[in-house]
């Protein structure tokens, strides 16, 4: 196997955990592949996460502890390796922002992460 073949077989395997530890975690509520909706109206399908927020700004919320103002949402707090595998699997799923949108100039972290 070459070098390029097994760094993308490692990829694609960073994003399969990312996308197991989301769907353990978060899928009662949001909708966390490429497709579907989420249960909870205010919880965003994660495959738009990247129309509000630049991806890589997730980490440091996710280390710290990802939270919001409402109430039915449990604190969560990962450590590193999973948090890579959460990006990886993140970014591979972000639909593209409709013409004429985008991630705001000096977008963060989301609002509610501590």
């Amino acid at each position: 196997m070459s070098a390029g073949a097994a760094l993308a077989q490692d990829k694609r395997a960073l994003a399969s955990r990312g996308e197991g530890l989301l769907t353990g975690g978060c899928s009662k509520c949001h909708a966390v592949g490429r497709t579907g909706n989420s249960t909870q109206p205010d919880a965003p399908p994660f495959r738009t996460l990247g129309q509000r927020y630049p991806i890589e700004a997730l980490a440091e919320a996710l280390a710290e502890g990802l939270s919001s103002s409402h109430e039915d949402m449990p604190e969560f707090r990962f450590d590193i390796d999973d948090i890579d595998a959460i990006l990886a699997y993140l970014g591979s799923i972000q639909e593209k922002a409709p013409t004429g949108a985008g991630t705001p100039a000096g977008a963060g972290a989301p609002a509610g992460t501590k």
